[in-house]
């Protein structure tokens, strides 16, 4: 896995890396360390589905947006264009990710930020 401090060597995680890294650390078989892994997929999209917000204590929020309709405009026409009611999913991060992410030190997060 790349080093998260060199920004010239980036690369993205998959479904697989997970499924791999919950194999080697945890030690179940590669088909269980898969279904752990969809299964917890399968439950955050379930509740995002229903409306649902998924708070993961340390990493952040999920939510779904309620968009409504309404008017745009195409950029090179200026043309005005419908634009169709949606749902669309938000992630807010943790304070403690956030400060991770800037290289901070998560001791120290006051207790309440911690979530």
């Amino acid at each position: 896995m790349a080093d998260p401090t060199n920004a010239a060597e980036k690369s993205t995680m998959t479904k697989a890396d997970i499924v791999e890294q919950v194999y080697q650390k945890i030690g179940f078989s590669k088909k269980e360390a898969s279904e752990l892994v969809e299964l917890v997929f399968n439950e955050l999209k379930n509740q995002l589905v229903t409306g649902d917000k998924v708070k993961i204590s340390g990493f952040g929020n999920f939510t779904v947006k309620e968009k409504k309709e309404r008017i745009g405009r195409n950029p090179q026409t200026g043309d005005q264009i419908k634009i169709s009611a949606r749902r669309v999913l938000t992630f807010k991060p943790s304070q403690v990710l956030k400060t991770v992410l800037n290289g901070g030190d998560i001791s120290l997060l006051k207790e309440g930020d911690m979530e």
